[in-house]
């Protein structure tokens, strides 16, 4: 790996982290020509993408950054680090690769999404689902603030929502 700085093909590795679910590897180097440390990250090959199918059942490519930037607008002005919105990105991902390996519908990732966040802010999961759900009225929203309230969290078991 070539160092950043000086362009030295030398270097060694000081420490080794999983990231992203375990699917990309972050490694610490250091250069031996100049002593400066840099990061690496390691992603193997995808042999295949998988597709998000969404509500009017057009099919677009999965993306984990429409994912973060839906949780971020969420998380505005919330106690919720970027490090936590990385987590629960993590944790819908690893709910969608372990229940679809091609498709994936955009309500499961929804749905997911808002499991998480329930559990780590709960203003926040109500920005999510009202944007989500569409809700049409203030009584739908009313609803929802209330189940959020009144209802344990419980990230293991997710709830089944009606349209």
């Amino acid at each position: 790996m070539k160092c950043p700085y000086c362009k030295e093909n030398r270097d060694k590795v000081i420490d080794s982290r999983s990231s992203e679910a375990g699917r990309v590897i972050r490694r610490r180097r250091q250069c031996l020509a100049c002593n400066r440390r840099f990061t690496t990250y390691e992603k193997a090959g995808e042999s295949f993408k998988l597709s998000v199918i969404k509500k009017d059942n057009s099919r677009l490519p999965y993306d984990r950054d429409r994912v973060i930037a839906g949780l971020q607008k969420a998380c505005y002005k919330r106690s919720v680090s970027a490090e936590q919105i990385q987590q629960i990105a993590d944790k819908v991902e690893e709910d969608i690769f372990r229940h679809s390996d091609k498709e994936v519908t955009s309500k499961f990732i929804g749905e997911s999404a808002m499991k998480q966040l329930r559990a780590v802010d709960k203003v926040a999961y109500i920005r999510f689902a009202s944007v989500y759900r569409q809700f049409t009225d203030a009584g739908e929203l009313i609803s929802e603030v209330t189940q959020a309230i009144l209802e344990p969290d419980d990230v293991d078991q997710p709830k089944l929502f009606t349209d």
